[in-house]
């Protein structure tokens, strides 16, 4: 798992590696730019003007370094120095005296008025006024060269952070004060704001480089938040017993699909069947007989006893897990059966799509839920269920709560879906593409989701696996059709590529 700190962490745990290691914080901002330097070179070649902007405390130092050590690789490069308090950091003031001690540099140092440079195309703009560690708006001067960058047709990369964002919440932040990066190259761990999606504009593309945090303290430093890597989930998936029959991999009771909405019951069937469960039964009203029998053989069927829609549950105890919720409608009778199956369910159940839309017009239903189920909202689901959210920080402090409240998995979906756990853990999804924004996909999580559950996973690490493999599958798919091309059943037959890639 990659760790995801809160920026006043970050400061102990460069302290740490500082004393621990031991190296001096010039050394550590030497070895942050080194790398920054090795990135962007590999990105830009020497074509472009590179104009440096860099501010008056340790993101400052990282600037000033890297000014250096691209004129060393032979980059024209103009660098300006923002100190209007007449007062650098250590780090800063040393790295400005080792720049100067070049040959032929071009630099100004900015104490009061500024006469910006001319910015093209062309250009590239490194972003070096404030770090992570800013938690006040800019205003004045600062926010005056913030607009003067975003203005301009130059490519932004920002050192870090894009100077002007917050790490973690930006709900009372000034957007037009954000610097909007075209690139982010970010220094040990990814920053929470950089997971949100009204932070996208700012951060561009962002990349996370190592630059060696001593281990022993992101290993001993809590966090809630966390990203899932494919190394993570390839330890998790277990490999079968040579003697396994259909039985081992258990018996699912999928309850989905209404007239009209028969689809997702058969993409969230399928993909059950391809995550790796032994056997589904499809709780389906009686119009889907034929879809079912032609489009998906392998699925058993149970008939609801009306002709168009759920409203009856089967014997709950010949199945070993339940997932409910895709196409199954709003009437009042569908929710009079969900209710009587959150009340005769003793194991956690997966719940999706119309399952919690139901539960958003009764409330207590959610009460009834059993402990550790799984639910998949969207965030508009999401919202119905727990109230409208302004950001994605405030969307994603209500789902943790949400999930500690109700002690369930919270699979909230979106570029990096975020499983919230019963014990308030947060796990980032790192695979998937916005091609995966199409009709089907999310019942078909829902199917990957209840064939790992079916497998004997214990719930949250279903429901994280499961969102990686799901991405992963994704990704596939939008390598063989494209983001644009590909639809929810391809997700489906990437599944047994997602599986082999992962391991």
């Amino acid at each position: 798992m990659i760790k995801i700190f809160a920026t006043d962490q970050v400061k102990e745990l460069d302290q740490y590696t500082i004393l621990h290691e031991p190296v001096s914080s010039i050394d550590l901002v030497e070895r942050a730019s080194t790398v920054f330097m090795h990135e962007f070179c590999r990105r830009f070649s020497k074509q472009h003007r590179i104009i440096v902007f860099a501010g008056q405390g340790n993101n400052g130092a990282d600037a000033l370094a890297i000014s250096r050590l691209l004129k060393d690789e032979a980059y024209r490069v103009e660098t300006y120095l923002f100190n209007p308090t007449h007062h650098l950091s250590v780090d800063c003031e040393m790295n400005k005296q080792r720049l100067l001690a070049m040959d032929q540099v071009e630099f100004t140092e900015v104490t009061d008025n500024f006469a910006p440079p001319v910015l093209g195309k062309q250009d590239v703009v490194i972003d070096g006024l404030f770090g992570s560690g800013l938690n006040r708006l800019l205003t004045g001067g600062f926010a005056g060269v913030v607009a003067y960058i975003n203005q301009s047709e130059a490519t932004v990369v920002s050192i870090d952070i894009p100077s002007g964002l917050f790490g973690e919440d930006n709900r009372t932040n000034e957007q037009q004060a954000i610097i909007q990066a075209d690139l982010t190259l970010t220094f040990g761990f990814p920053k929470l704001a950089f997971l949100l999606p009204e932070n996208a504009a700012f951060t561009g593309e962002w990349k996370v480089l190592d630059i060696g945090i001593h281990p022993d303290i992101v290993r001993e430093t809590s966090t809630p938040y966390s990203m899932v890597t494919e190394e993570d989930i390839a330890q998790v998936f277990r490999p079968r017993p040579k003697f396994a029959h259909k039985g081992t991999f258990g018996h699912a009771l999928l309850i989905a699909g209404s007239r009209g909405k028969l689809g997702s019951s058969v993409l969230s069937a399928k993909a059950c069947l391809r995550t790796g469960a032994g056997l589904i039964t499809v709780h389906t009203p009686q119009c889907g007989e034929v879809v079912f029998q032609t489009a998906f053989p392998e699925a058993m069927l149970n008939f609801d006893p009306n002709q168009e829609f759920f409203t009856a549950l089967p014997d709950l105890s010949s199945y070993d897990v339940i997932g409910v919720g895709p196409g199954i409608g709003q009437r009042l009778e569908t929710g009079a059966a969900l209710e009587r199956l959150l009340q005769g369910a003793s194991k956690p159940i997966v719940m999706d799509a119309d399952a919690l839309n139901i539960m958003t017009s009764n409330k207590d239903l959610l009460l009834r839920v059993p402990p550790r189920s799984i639910l998949t909202p969207h965030t508009k689901e999401f919202d119905r269920l727990a109230g409208d959210s302004a950001t994605g920080y405030e969307r994603l402090m209500k789902a943790q709560s949400f999930a500690q409240q109700y002690k369930v998995c919270v699979v909230l979906k979106g570029a990096y879906t975020a499983t919230c756990t019963p014990s308030g853990k947060v796990f980032f999804n790192s695979t998937g593409n916005p091609g995966m924004s199409t009709a089907g996909s999310g019942d078909v999580l829902t199917g990957v989701i209840l064939g790992l559950l079916s497998q004997g996973y214990e719930p949250e690490t279903a429901a994280v696996a499961g969102v990686f493999l799901h991405g992963t599958a994704g990704d596939l798919a939008a390598q063989a059709y494209s983001e644009e091309s590909m639809l929810a059943g391809d997700l489906v037959k990437m599944l047994g590529k997602a599986y082999k890639q992962i391991r």
